[in-house]
């Protein structure tokens, strides 16, 4: 993306283009004027039926609020070096301790995923059991049948 100076400089470029194109369509559209002594021409000029009236001043508008939005977000010249160090300054503050509770986060996030998995294993373990136990009872009631 443009930085602001050009987003600027391309939008008075705009604007420079609407007033152009705008003189040119009211040179199209505009009707000739005798001179007086120099003849009486009477030549019929058709217009177009297309007014661009509005659509120029809509556009010059628009255009021209945009130059103005552009250049309120440009510095003022009273943001001087102290102002804008001091403003690095609180922004690497603000920095700083948001990644001190980002460490704290992480710090929690492993605690808590290093529970889950002692969880998950005793849980494992205990399926295990169960299921050494389940079959053991059922070769346990297998081989009574085959012995009675």
């Amino acid at each position: 993306m443009a930085d602001r100076l050009t987003q600027l400089q391309d939008a008075v470029n705009s604007q420079a283009d609407n007033f152009c194109n705008s003189v040119g369509i009211l040179q199209q559209m505009s009707q000739p004027s005798p001179l007086s002594g120099y003849g009486s021409s009477t030549t019929k000029v058709t217009t177009p039926d297309t007014d661009h009236t509005l659509l120029f001043a809509q556009m010059i508008a628009r255009t021209a609020k945009d130059i103005e939005v552009l250049i309120e977000s440009l510095p003022s010249e009273e943001s001087t070096a102290e102002l804008q160090a001091a403003g690095l300054q609180h922004l690497e503050q603000e920095s700083e301790v948001a990644g001190e509770q980002l460490k704290e986060t992480v710090k929690q996030g492993e605690q808590l995923l290093a529970s889950i998995q002692a969880a998950l294993h005793d849980i494992s373990t205990k399926q295990l059991e169960m299921q050494r136990i389940a079959a053991q009872e059922c070769i346990e009631a297998h081989t009574s049948a085959a012995t009675l």
